[in-house]
Parts: structure tokens; sequence; C-alpha cells
């Protein structure tokens, strides 16, 4: 809960990464390359590019990364994932930085909870 007493939860903002640590990379992988991922938002800097088969190998994992895990989780601990493809060496790195917080009726679904998205909201992006 917030000090308002607004219920509510914590999610960690995202930098997800190319790194090959002199890899080979099979698929198309730039050292250095990377967007970010802020509350629901994937976002990208201009000219920055991941493939899209490495992007569905990360993207059942970032959700958890964004939340609070207990220190010896691998889920906290580990933080390179492999590209998909076994023969490639591309790894992602995530790196969890700022966290937002956002209120339970701005993201709810339920009509009786809802309230302006949070994304609506001013200064919401």
């Amino acid at each position: 809960m917030t000090a308002a007493g607004e219920n509510g939860f914590w999610l960690y903002d995202l930098k997800v990464e190319t790194v090959l640590d002199g890899r080979t990379p099979v698929c198309r992988h730039v050292e250095g390359e990377s967007f970010r991922v802020e509350g629901e938002a994937l976002v990208f800097e201009a000219g920055q590019r991941v493939s899209m088969y490495a992007l569905a190998a990360l993207l059942p994992l970032l959700p958890a990364k964004q939340r609070a895990t207990d220190a010896h989780d691998w889920m906290t601990t580990d933080a390179e994932i492999a590209c998909p493809d076994p023969h490639c060496g591309g790894r992602f790195r995530v790196t969890r930085q700022g966290r937002r917080w956002f209120g339970h009726a701005e993201t709810t679904g339920l009509p009786e909870a809802r309230a302006t998205p949070y994304w609506q909201k001013e200064g919401g992006e």
C-alpha cells in the first residue's frame, strides 16, 4: 500500500541487452543492442532491434523479473537468458533498474474496481 492507502504493487523497470562475450551468434544478435521494459511496455530506442524468436523466449520471463523475488531465487540471481537456437551464442542480460508503483485500480480489468488507466494519467508515460 502507498502512504495514501491505495492498494497496488511495485514493478522493476528492466533493461534487456544483447551480450555475446566472445560467443558466435547464429541469429541476428548485435552486442549492446537493447530495449527497456517499463510496466507493460517494451521500449526500443531508434535503431535498436531484437529477433522475434529471441523475444518469444524472453517474454514469459520478463514479468517475473519485474517482481520482487527472494534474494536466493534463481530469478533474482541469474541475469542471462540464452537465445532459443541451441547453436547460437547470443545471450540477453536482464538488469533490474528503478521501480514503479502501480495502483490496482489503474491496472485492473474488473469494472467495479477501475480508475483511470495508469498510462492515461498525467505523467503516466
